[in-house]
């Protein structure tokens, strides 16, 4: 008898755990509706041949699934690695793409961003048999737009504390990742501390994402406990320049390679 979909980890997911044992990894953001089609494709290519791991597909908020669709479709065209939706809801879920982050907003006023929108999403994910990937999402000020539109108190950078009681909370309850988002285009990243403090507490992967804009961003935060680092807005401002290559480069420096 075949495992329902979210039993176990499913292909995207022991992906990630084999590449895990070699150390760190890079995922590329894609905002399909700012690169859309072809040029997600492009985009996608020249990321994987530089050293990312991973695609994932979100950003924008009211993205179709059309949309999404014909991305997932052009970079799969284009690359190995897995395509994953950073879903904003559940317009946003395409059967083109391997896997959805099914994400938990942790620090949501708003229980649809908890639970509720889950709960009306899973049964369209079950049909269509997309990779659901349990995860903790939880927003550290400032937030930016991410900390709007999800209602969120975002835990504040001074507060270490506060973050690891949150991501332990989502390992405890099952989740089989946590992210750390400081929020598309933040001035800064998640706090070296702060990022350590729940590294050191989780025993599943931390991912990291908002405001790393350069090689000395991301050694730090690679040293600190970050599994998995997140970039999308160095690649929407600059492109796959030294920018991003330097991110990916410490990446794989980390990895010892």
């Amino acid at each position: 008898m075949t495992a329902p979909t979210g039993a176990g980890p499913g292909r995207v997911e022991r992906y990630l755990a084999q590449q895990l044992e070699g150390g760190p990894l890079h995922f590329t953001l894609i905002d399909p509706d700012k690169s859309p089609g072809e040029t997600a494709g492009r985009i996608a290519r020249g990321a994987v041949d530089l050293g990312s791991h991973l695609i994932l597909l979100g950003g924008s908020t009211g993205i179709s699934p059309a949309v999404v669709g014909v991305a997932a479709r052009a970079i799969k065209a284009s690359v190995s690695v897995p395509v994953v939706i950073f879903p904003q809801g559940a317009d946003s879920i395409s059967p083109d793409a391997d896997a959805v982050l099914f994400m938990s907003l942790l620090n949501s006023r708003n229980l649809d961003l908890v639970v509720r929108a889950h709960a009306r999403a899973a049964p369209l994910i079950r049909s269509i048999g997309l990779e659901p990937i349990p995860m903790g999402y939880l927003v550290i000020a400032p937030g930016m737009r991410v900390g709007e539109v999800g209602q969120v108190d975002a835990v504040p950078r001074d507060d270490p504390a506060a973050a690891t009681g949150y991501a332990l909370a989502a390992q405890y309850l099952g989740m089989r990742f946590v992210y750390l988002e400081a929020g598309s285009g933040a001035p800064a990243p998640v706090p070296i501390a702060l990022v350590r403090s729940v590294g050191t507490a989780l025993s599943i992967p931390l991912i990291v994402g908002g405001g790393i804009r350069s090689a000395q961003d991301a050694r730090p935060l690679l040293e600190a406990g970050a599994d998995i680092l997140v970039t999308g807005t160095i690649t929407e401002e600059q492109g796959l320049g030294d920018a991003f290559r330097g991110i990916v480069e410490e990446v794989g420096r980390a990895r010892g390679r």
